[in-house]
């Protein structure tokens, strides 16, 4: 898809940097460790063809936290739209998606920028939706603004064609910024837990991903109503094919590597799955973990917040199991997937097989999404397939 988002604006920047292009088919990512990848040093140099890229994501993702925080801190009930999928959307849905957009296109210039998103403006462009799309403007100039790195004003024109750049359909070709700009809108709108999501697809492969969690607590989450919210900073968590996983507080203090949990007793192990109980079958993930042997019960939070603190070692487990009918996009994964494989994760679907990035807008998979550890992974599969088999028996005797 071509650039055409702010002619006028994006003449201004330094020109394009030429950036080292890998094969990607030497180097894939899969859900394995690193120690499976073929060299330190080929990891080191693939991390590093991504830095430029890595930096504005951060940039971006910690923009588009400063608005979100403020919109949650002044929640109306008559910034919520209804969608077709009867999910919730805010003006910080828009307005993140619009800032991200606009921001990657001023860092990183390319004739050919792809960006994978969810949201489209065409709500936005209708006559009672005026009051919203002027609020969503002033809250992106405002938060652009405040940073100090942009001296421009963005028009409501601009908005909506940063918003609409978002079309792209993605695929195993070319690269493709893939973007959730508020995964987790209910946990959003009740003050819990959210995330920015972001991530680049490079010949089809996720090479690194952003995730921003304003109100994930800096020490490890347990069941919601254990946590506090009024003393949270904010977590970023940020990965690179072959760089790990590091997590910085939103406050800006200093950047910590970050690895899965290491248990392989999942008697000690812990298991994240969603909060709302539509998004996913909890009687099958409560079987799951029954066969698995875990004592402890399942905590419950939204968005991929789940994949963050997975990967700082939070839990052991997270389930995903969607009702029948349910088509997973690929912005709901693909940051969280890289955040947790570079913390030496693994990220399946039901029946082991990789998560596959490159077929568009949506994920091919077999029933659900299973992630974990190196060690717990075996057991894990063979829970799920013995729980899978007893659901099906179940339900052919109906």
């Amino acid at each position: 898809m071509a650039s055409s988002l702010l002619p006028g604006l994006l003449s201004s920047t330094l020109p394009s940097r030429t950036l080292t292009r890998l094969s990607l088919q030497q180097f894939p990512i899969r859900p394995t460790s690193r120690t499976q990848y073929p060299s330190l040093r080929v990891l080191s140099i693939a991390s590093m063809a991504y830095e430029r890229e890595l930096s504005v994501a951060k940039k971006a993702a910690s923009l588009a936290s400063r608005l979100c925080q403020k919109v949650q801190k002044a929640l109306l009930q008559s910034d919520v739209q209804s969608k077709s999928d009867k999910s919730p959307v805010t003006v910080a849905d828009y307005g993140t998606q619009a800032l991200i957009s606009f921001v990657l296109q001023r860092e990183i210039p390319s004739d050919s920028f792809s960006l994978v998103a969810e949201e489209e403006s065409g709500d936005l462009r209708k006559e009672d939706s005026k009051e919203i799309l002027k609020r969503i403007t002033e809250l992106v100039n405002d938060t652009l603004s405040a940073d100090g790195t942009y001296s421009l004003s963005l028009s409501e024109d601009d908005v909506l064609a940063a918003i609409d750049s978002g079309k792209s359909e993605g695929g195993p070709h070319g690269r493709h910024w893939v973007l959730d700009p508020i995964d987790g809108t209910k946990g959003f709108l009740r003050g819990d837990q959210y995330a920015i999501a972001l991530a680049l697809l490079d010949e089809g492969k996720v090479v690194l991903g952003v995730l921003a969690c304003p109100n994930l607590p800096s020490r490890p989450i347990g069941e919601p109503e254990k946590h506090s919210l009024q003393n949270s900073v904010g977590c970023l968590f940020s990965a690179s094919i072959g760089g790990g996983s590091v997590l910085q507080l939103l406050d800006g203090s200093s950047p910590t590597k970050v690895h899965v949990s290491t248990t392989e007793n999942p008697a000690e192990a812990s298991f994240f799955e969603s909060y709302e109980a539509a998004h996913s079958m909890r009687d099958l993930s409560s079987s799951i973990a029954k066969k698995l042997g875990v004592q402890a019960p399942p905590v419950r939070i939204d968005s991929q917040a789940k994949y963050g603190a997975l990967a700082r070692g939070d839990g052991a487990i997270y389930l995903r199991f969607p009702h029948q009918g349910y088509r997973e996009k690929i912005w709901d994964h693909a940051a969280g997937y890289i955040v947790v494989a570079e913390a030496g994760g693994v990220a399946s679907d039901a029946s082991g097989k990789p998560l596959d990035f490159s077929r568009g807008r949506y994920l091919d998979l077999d029933t659900g999404i299973i992630v974990t550890n190196q060690k717990l992974m075996p057991l894990l599969l063979n829970a799920v397939r013995e729980a899978l088999k007893e659901q099906s028996q179940s339900a052919s005797t109906l």
